[in-house]
């Protein structure tokens, strides 16, 4: 999926040397900044050490543990709110003993500690109320600690030598931590407290307090991640809290909304569209999801292309936002250790330390061979969708020339297939969405050697040829537009006769380098539905297989079939079970008509949703098969909340829906809509296609959708096909 860590085999694996699942995590975001908790609230060594409050690829502050008394508080509960913007801890004090007795029994104090991130600055509050009936005399003391790793260290990638650490600043209410890196930029955390504790040293803070009886003292604490010698006094909570809100709330306005009537099935919707929020980071190009948390909090290409062709039936702008930022930052040239071609469209970039000195090959990177023809599938989606001709114009310089990479660079040896193989010494040696070391095989489990042609990848690149031809039409370009259909039916018959196995019931996974198949049953076999590459009589196949039992767990679709020498329940690519796999799989089969398969998947991974905590989609969970009274197993180190994870509920609902939107046409259409059996009513409202909004609800009769129009406002027609 994503270049992930390091350890001593393959440079893009994360270390873990315990379980995140040890403590429940608590996540919180805002722009290009992010903080890791535990349920506690607090931030500490341990579990895989990724707790920590981060800033622009640097981790800012690595120690938060507040003490009463000199000891760990009571932990009552905590939860970062369903709009993902606060993080709320309630905690009391232990029984205090004096002389044998009680003197401060359990629960007298609650302490509420709401944390927030607001403009890259972690405003953090304390109040602790007294419900017992004399005052109580306490302790609060607040221990801190800065350790600037580079996210990449964090990770677990060695670095021969790192920055100088600079003198702590210390004064009355605040302190100022520092560090200069190797890259010369000056990174420096202020903490300013208030009021002013009592004492106050440069990794520790302590208040003496007194809590008369049914009253609450408040102490706020603000950190702030200063990057260069700019810097500014960051506003107090309810200044930042107050914007954040204010921020929110124009976010809601006029935002198109799914509710369902099941409550249970109504909270995933809120969990995933909260976390879409929040990891959406407005750029100069516009908005942009970053991947996910704590391990991609950065553009991606091919990870904000599949969220955004997810939400893109509700939420358009975030297509063009990533159109914009992709096209803007699209290769012009050979850099053979960016794997960067002319026309390539980016896999990632990252602005810390390490990326700066090229110590990793990830600043700027491109060894994403799918982002590409990705790019091109999305431009004629959202021109579809919105009927932006302006937008599309501008555009279709970066269109064609990605059109040229697919058949130039994309297929160096002129098969007629879009193939990789890695420039870059240190890049990743497999480029399409499955890219650990071992995420390619053959039927034996002998790994497959470059360059590879991924079937699905030939699905996209189909698809694009057919969305470029949309546009080429829309820009008055009617020969182009032909050449690209052609192209596409021509791609469409070899790919059958190379690729399609009647003894497995597949496409191969793969031809390697010498043009051998990969014989193994595997999801990516279910994105030639996405794309529309598969004859129909085959797709119908492939749906079928990928939802027998060894494919289909129960939960969702594994990446590899339990039948596979390689398959393992826990490995990242060979067994588990992706979220945005299983919808692209279920999205390609409702265009098929297989809505059985869209209900199922639908179905499976909204029962896995709602057992993972704060009924969030994570990145990935293990594939091992659904029991009886049992929850799904997760994934040690999977991101959540993660943007395609999350995006992947709305291609699920507009799948089973059979929901299309078109600008083009002012058009809303439903074919052959279904609802699984829980959700008995969906309402959609302020849908808005080409200036027209309508509201719908939706309403299940057996195995039959009906759909009401409740409001229509402007020129828009509304379709159902049954």
């Amino acid at each position: 999926m994503n270049s992930t860590l390091v350890s001593g085999g393959d440079p893009h694996h994360v270390l873990a040397a315990s379980s995140v699942t040890d403590d429940r995590t608590r996540v919180l975001k805002h722009g290009d900044t992010f903080a890791v908790f535990d349920h506690l609230g607090r931030i500490k060594p341990g579990g895989l050490g990724e707790e920590g409050l981060y800033h622009e690829g640097t981790r800012y502050l690595s120690l938060l543990i507040l003490e009463l008394d000199g000891e760990s508080p009571f932990f009552l509960g905590s939860t970062v709110r369903d709009q993902n913007d606060q993080l709320s801890v309630a905690l009391t004090n232990p029984d205090r003993t004096l002389d044998g007795r009680v003197e401060v029994p359990l629960g007298t104090l609650h302490l509420a500690v709401r944390t927030l991130l607001w403009q890259g600055t972690c405003h953090w509050r304390l109040q602790v109320s007294n419900h017992g009936p004399d005052p109580v005399d306490a302790v609060i003391q607040v221990r801190f600690r800065a350790d600037f790793a580079d996210i990449f260290e964090v990770r677990g990638m060695k670095r021969e030598a790192r920055g100088q650490d600079l003198s702590p600043e210390v004064g009355r209410d605040r302190v100022v931590l520092g560090y200069v890196g190797l890259d010369g930029e000056r990174r420096r955390t202020l903490l300013r407290f208030s009021p002013a504790p009592a004492e106050l040293v440069a990794d520790q803070a302590r208040f003496g307090l007194r809590v008369p009886p049914h009253e609450v003292v408040t102490f706020d604490l603000a950190v702030a991640c200063w990057r260069g010698y700019e810097v500014s006094d960051p506003p107090g909570f309810e200044t930042a809290q107050a914007a954040a809100a204010a921020a929110l709330e124009r976010h809601k306005a006029g935002a198109c909304r799914v509710a369902a009537s099941d409550g249970q099935f109504d909270t995933w919707l809120r969990r995933s569209e909260s976390d879409l929020h929040m990891l959406n980071s407005e750029l100069a190009t516009g908005l942009y999801p970053y991947a996910g948390v704590p391990w991609f909090n950065t553009p991606f290409g091919r990870d904000g292309i599949i969220t955004a062709l997810q939400c893109l039936w509700l939420r358009p702008e975030l297509a063009r936002g990533v159109l914009a930022y992709l096209a803007a930052t699209q290769a012009t040239e050979v850099i053979a250790a960016q794997d960067a071609e002319p026309g390539k469209i980016l896999h990632e970039t990252r602005n810390g330390e390490m990326a700066t000195l090229g110590e990793m090959p990830f600043g700027r990177y491109y060894g994403s061979v799918d982002a590409t023809p990705l790019f091109v599938l999305l431009a004629g989606a959202y021109f579809e969708r919105t009927a932006d001709r302006s937008f599309a114009e501008a555009l279709w310089p970066h269109v064609d020339a990605a059109l040229a990479w697919i058949d130039r660079d994309g297929d160096r040896d002129g098969d007629g297939f879009v193939e990789y193989e890695r420039r870059a010494g240190d890049g990743l040696i497999h480029q399409g969405w499955k890219d650990s070391d071992d995420a390619v095989s053959h039927a034996d489990g002998s790994l497959a050697t470059g360059p590879i042609a991924l079937c699905e990848v030939q699905s996209y690149v189909y698809a694009a040829r057919r969305s470029g031809a949309v546009l080429a039409t829309a820009l008055g370009m009617p020969d182009r537009a032909s050449a690209l259909e052609r192209q596409a039916e021509v791609l469409r018959g070899q790919f059958e006769a190379a690729f399609w196995r009647d003894d497995l019931g597949t496409y191969a996974l793969a031809l390697d380098g010498d043009k051998r198949p990969c014989l193994v049953r595997a999801s990516n076999a279910g994105h030639c539905l996405f794309g529309g590459i598969a004859a129909p009589d085959r797709a119908a196949r492939v749906a079928t297989g990928l939802m027998c039992p060894g494919s289909y767990s129960g939960w969702g679709i594994r990446t590899l079939a339990a039948t596979e020498v390689r398959f393992n329940p826990m490995a990242y690519h060979n067994g588990t079970v992706w979220p945005h796999d299983n919808a692209l799989i279920a999205f390609g089969a409702s265009r098929y008509g297989l809505k059985d398969l869209a209900v199922g998947v639908l179905s499976g991974l909204f029962a896995a949703g709602s057992s993972f905590d704060l009924n969030r989609m994570p990145e990935l969970f293990c594939g091992f098969a659904r029991e009886p009274g049992e929850g799904p197993v997760p994934y040690p180190v999977a991101c959540a909340p993660q943007a395609w994870a999350a995006g992947s509920v709305f291609l699920l609902v507009q799948a089973c829906l059979g929901l299309g939107a078109s600008g083009v046409e002012r058009q809303v259409w439903f074919h052959q809509p279904r609802l699984p059996s829980f959700v008995p009513e969906l309402k959609i409202t302020n849908l808005s296609v080409a200036g027209a909004t309508v509201d719908l609800l939706l309403v299940r009769h057996g195995d039959d959708v009906g759909v009401n129009v409740l409001r229509r406002g402007g020129d828009l027609t509304v379709v159902v096909a049954k």
